[in-house]
């Protein structure tokens, strides 16, 4: 039988609170709602004085904040207050299958175990087991790394994908229903649907760990994607990538301190995150589009024929233009991306770098035809990214573009709620 140490995934003393308003204690990842800091003052005041993972997070619509400081301060003496009054109840190397109830009735299952930081690079061209679906702003680590810096635990909302077609990892899970009671079931706050845990027994476990180590096989791997000589990627970050980079650069930053020493052991090593099968229902890829400003209109979309040999003769990449909200369809004949928005953001980049402007990410194509409308903007739509090409994407690319897609709507994404300690 494969043990946990055969692949990137394994067990983590987990800890969950002992005694707490389960609604409240739940929070959604801080980089959602960023728009909107009344979604955070609205979740303050539902919180209100009850022990929450809202007091241990930093949303990111208050990075600009001029007390910025004083809430990290405050997340770390919450931290240390909640261990000093044993506040937690630990699940010594455990594994949580999940069941999320989303915003649209859908079940998502996952598993929350720990991800080996050594076996994770987010640089683009990386063949390590464990990558970033999507380009990393390295910009983004240093406020994260503030709270990551003299945190005593970790709360994650990552969400790692398996490309798990005959589902074998995940699905099999769901038996522990019929056996054991929940360790938690929650309503979420805001419209985030309802969350169910169960804490897997040593057989589950193993299965779990076997399912990837066969998974995982690397010439199986090779023979599932048509390729050759390809390294395993076994996990690709949907979700958090920025987190688990955080998280990396804070494990490197530690051995660096003390080179003679032995990090191996350190829980620091590793970071908690879910895993998701791609294929499941409840997952769903949803463009990004894009909104150029600041242009001229005419030169960049003449260019952007030249460059990527737009035309209405048909091939596998398509893109629609928008001006004035009057739409063109046109087909990309000199790609440099094996997807569209690729190959249209690597011509985006280009064209910004040499003649100024700038590139907004926009969800929904109304919103796209409306700001089309300005001066000086042209819009793009871009069809909706399909799962079977996620994984080969990444692997002959290198992470995407970032804002490639999204993975439903902002209530649905990854509520805080299993907690782990870092530090020894």
């Amino acid at each position: 039988m494969a043990n946990e140490n055969t692949t990137a995934f394994s067990a983590a003393d987990i800890l969950l609170p002992a005694e707490a308003d389960m609604s409240k204690w739940a929070v959604v990842a801080c980089d959602q709602y960023t728009g909107e800091p009344e979604y955070w003052e609205k979740a303050e005041k539902y919180v209100g004085d009850s022990p929450s993972t809202l007091g241990l997070i930093l949303p990111e619509v208050y990075l600009e904040e001029t007390d910025v400081e004083g809430r990290i301060d405050k997340i770390h003496e919450n931290m240390n207050d909640m261990l000093a009054r044993n506040f937690f109840r630990e699940y010594k190397d455990s594994l949580v299958y999940i069941e999320r109830v989303q915003s649209d009735g859908m079940v998502r299952k996952g598993i929350v175990g720990a991800i080996d930081l050594e076996q994770y690079d987010y640089r683009k061209g990386s063949t390590s087991s464990v990558r970033a679906t999507e380009a990393t702003v390295v910009d983004r680590i240093p406020p994260r790394l503030k709270v990551r810096q003299g945190a005593v635990i970790e709360t994650p909302h990552i969400m790692i994908l398996i490309d798990d077609a005959e589902k074998t990892v995940i699905e099999p899970c769901s038996r522990i229903r019929d056996s054991a009671a929940p360790i938690y079931d929650t309503k979420l706050m805001a419209g985030g649907g309802r969350i169910k845990g169960w804490l897997l027994d040593d057989t589950a476990k193993n299965n779990v760990f076997a399912a990837l180590y066969k998974l995982g096989d690397n010439a199986s791997f090779n023979r599932k994607y048509r390729i050759e000589g390809y390294p395993t990627l076994l996990f690709a970050v949907g979700d958090g990538n920025h987190s688990l980079a955080t998280a990396k650069a804070y494990y490197e930053r530690l051995k660096a301190s003390d080179p003679g020493r032995d990090y191996s052991d350190h829980p620091a090593r590793y970071a908690l995150a879910e895993i998701v099968n791609l294929h499941s229902p409840a997952l769903r890829f949803e463009a990004i589009h894009r909104i150029v400003k600041h242009v001229d209109t005419e030169k960049f979309i003449a260019e952007a024929k030249e460059k990527l040999a737009l035309s209405s003769t048909l091939s596998n990449q398509r893109i629609i233009a928008v001006k004035n909200g009057v739409e063109h369809l046109y087909y990309i004949h000199e790609r440099t991306s094996e997807l569209a928005v690729g190959s249209l953001q690597d011509f985006i980049d280009e064209y910004l770098a040499k003649n100024g402007g700038k590139v907004d990410y926009i969800h929904g194509a109304d919103v796209v035809r409306q700001l089309s409308h300005r001066e000086g903007c042209v819009g793009f739509i871009l069809p909706d990214m399909q799962k079977s090409e996620l994984f080969p994407t990444v692997i002959k690319d290198g992470a995407l573009p970032r804002k490639t897609f999204s993975m439903g709507h902002a209530a649905d994404k990854r509520f805080y709620m299993e907690c782990r300690k870092i530090v020894i």
